[in-house]
C-alpha cells in the first residue's frame, strides 16, 4: 500500500508538473486544437499535482488517512465516466482517454483495497480495547428511571434492545414495533430498556415521538455495552447489502424516515433478554434491517 501511493503520488506530481510547464504539449500531438485558455489546463496540472502529495503523505499511514484515499478514488471514478460521455459525443478524440487510463483506470484496484484494508482496521478496532464482563457492564450502566441496568433485571426481566443510531430507519422501526407489542412484551413479565448512542437529552424526546419516553434508556456513546455484550460494526454486505436496501426502501415508505446521524453509523443493533444481572437470552442482528421478535425475545427460558 506504501509502495502504491507513493507510486500514486510522484506519478501526479509529474504529471501535474508537466501539464503546468508544457500545456500546449498534448493537444499538439492529438493534432487538436489548443484551448482558448490554457491556464485551465494549467489548473487542472496543478491540482493533479496536489493530488500527489496528499498520496504521498498518505503513504505513511493509509489505513489512518483512508479520507484522502477515498477522495483520490472517488476522482478516478468520475473522470472516466465524464470521458465516457465526451468520447460517445465526439467532443474529445480517442487518444485522448490515454489520460484516464494512466490517470485513473489502472489504479482502481488498488485504491479500492487500501480502502478495504483501512475499513477492516476500523472494525478491529472494537476488540484492541478490553473491557469489563457483561454483569460488570450491566452494573455500571446507569438507566434514566434510577439504578443500573442490573438492578432493574434484579426486580423484573429487562428486554434490552441496542439501538443503531437514531438517524436509522431501522431504528426508527424498531422503536415503533416496540410500542405496538409493549404490552404483549410486559405481559411476559419483562419490561423494555433502550441502549442509544446519543445525549439522554435528544433520545428522550426522539423516544417520545414513539410513546416510549418513559422507557428507561441508557447513553452509550463510547458502546461499552455494545461491545461488551458482543455487538460490532457491521461489515459492507451488513450495512448496504442488496436485502438491506430492499428493506429500508420497504421501511421508509412505511413512514419510518431517516434523519440526522448521531452515533456510530456503522455500529450492529442486537436485542438481550436480562434477568438478575446476568443475559439469559440474546439475539444478534445478521444485518442492519433484521426485524426481531421482540414477544418471543421477551420470554423467559425454562
Amino acid at each position: 500500500m506504501r509502495n502504491v501511493l507513493l507510486a500514486a503520488g510522484v506519478y501526479n506530481v509529474l504529471w501535474g508538473a508537466f501539464a503546468v510547464l508544457f500545456p500546449a504539449a498534448i493537444f499538439d500531438w492529438l493534432g487538436m486544437p489548443q484551448p482558448n485558455y490554457p491556464q485551465f489546463w494549467q489548473c487542472i496540472g496543478m491540482i493533479v499535482g496536489v493530488y500527489g502529495l496528499g498520496y504521498a503523505i498518505a503513504a505513511f499511514d493509509p489505513a489512518r488517512h483512508w479520507p484522502i484515499v477515498l477522495v483520490g478514488f472517488l476522482g478516478k471514478v468520475f473522470g472516466p465516466l465524464g470521458m465516457v460521455q465526451a468520447l460517445w459525443t465526439g467532443q474529445l478524440p480517442w487518444g485522448f482517454a490515454l489520460n484516464c487510463v494512466t490517470n485513473d483506470l489502472i489504479w482502481w484496484v488498488p485504491f479500492a483495497l487500501i480502502l478495504k484494508h483501512a475499513w477492516e482496521v476500523y472494525q478491529g478496532e472494537d476488540g484492541a480495547v478490553s473491557l469489563p464482563d457483561e454483569a460488570t457492564l450491566l452494573e455500571e450502566a446507569q438507566t434514566t428511571s434510577g439504578g443500573s441496568l442490573a438492578e432493574l433485571s434484579n426486580r423484573q426481566a429487562v428486554l434490552l434492545v441496542l439501538l443503531r443510531h437514531s438517524g436509522c430507519t431501522f431504528c426508527r422501526e424498531a422503536l415503533a414495533d416496540l410500542a405496538v407489542r409493549r404490552a404483549e412484551i410486559e405481559a411476559k413479565g419483562a419490561r423494555i430498556a433502550l441502549v442509544h448512542m446519543g445525549t439522554a437529552e435528544s433520545f428522550a424526546g426522539f423516544a417520545a415521538s414513539y410513546g416510549m419516553g418513559d422507557v428507561a434508556a441508557v447513553s452509550d456513546p463510547e458502546r461499552r455495552l455494545y461491545r461488551g455484550l458482543g455487538l460490532r460494526r457491521g461489515r459492507l454486505g451488513q450495512l448496504f447489502g442488496w436485502s438491506v436496501w430492499w428493506r429500508g426502501a420497504k421501511s421508509f415508505f412505511a413512514g419510518h424516515h431517516p434523519g440526522a446521524l448521531e452515533g456510530d453509523g456503522t455500529q450492529m443493533p442486537g436485542v438481550f433478554l436480562i434477568r438478575e444481572g446476568r443475559v439469559v437470552r440474546r439475539f444478534v442482528h445478521g444485518n442492519a434491517a433484521e426485524r426481531p421478535d421482540y414477544v418471543s425475545l421477551s420470554q423467559l427460558p425454562t
